[in-house]
């Protein structure tokens, strides 16, 4: 399916999040406020990782998943606007809430980790870029599959090919994965595939969120 989402996002109930939040955080802030920050963006779905007061790349990661959602400029820093969508409790919302799986919302760049019909988290997403690029020769382009698929293989480790390097991939169609990659920016550059960070990959197959045979549906 190629049109846009029907709904994706929608507010939680309002809840006081912590006044130093008021200030900028980024990158390489540390303390209270970036502790309140990773526990409101956990509370709302956002996955930070085990939160820990520094702010590091799986909190910029969730960050820039939550600025997508909002529909704000995707910088990974806390300011104003985004202290504001934390606040209202802005949350991904997947484009149906039921079953198991992931669902990659192509339009807002983010994975949605679905189990039982819940949203157990969003991720910030790096897909294909739309340039055209050769590998052994052959022009491509970098486009991402749209559709429903379900994941047919995996490798429990990192793959290296021509194209780059693949962290514990899970392939659902042809050469096309959900994998982690060191580089996720907000934007998307991938050749084709769903780019996470490697430590959200880590926690995927952790949790064992995306087993042989489950559901990938990409639109």
């Amino acid at each position: 399916m190629t049109g846009p989402p029907t709904t994706t996002s929608s507010s939680a109930p309002t809840t006081t999040v912590a006044p130093e939040l008021a200030g900028t955080l980024s990158i390489g802030s540390v303390g209270p406020a970036v502790l309140a920050l990773q526990e409101r963006l956990s509370a709302l779905r956002y996955w930070v990782g085990t939160p820990d007061g520094r702010f590091g790349d799986a909190t910029e990661q969730a960050v820039y998943a939550l600025q997508k959602v909002a529909g704000l400029i995707t910088d990974g820093v806390v300011g104003p606007a985004t202290t504001a969508a934390l606040a209202a409790g802005v949350v991904a919302r997947p484009r149906s809430e039921s079953g198991s799986g992931v669902q990659v919302d192509l339009s807002r760049g983010v994975l949605m980790a679905v189990r039982d019909g819940t949203l157990v988290a969003a991720l910030n997403v790096s897909t294909g870029g739309g340039y055209v690029y050769y590998d052994h020769g052959v022009a491509s382009v970098a486009v991402t599959p749209i559709g429903h698929f379900r994941v047919l293989r995996e490798v429990d480790g990192l793959v290296v090919s021509s194209l780059g390097e693949l962290w514990r991939p899970k392939y659902f169609y042809s050469g096309y994965a959900v994998h982690g990659e060191s580089y996720v920016p907000p934007e998307p550059v991938s050749h084709g595939c769903v780019r996470v960070s490697s430590e959200a990959m880590d926690w995927i197959w952790g949790r064992g969120l995306m087993p042989v045979g489950s559901s990938v549906w990409i639109y």
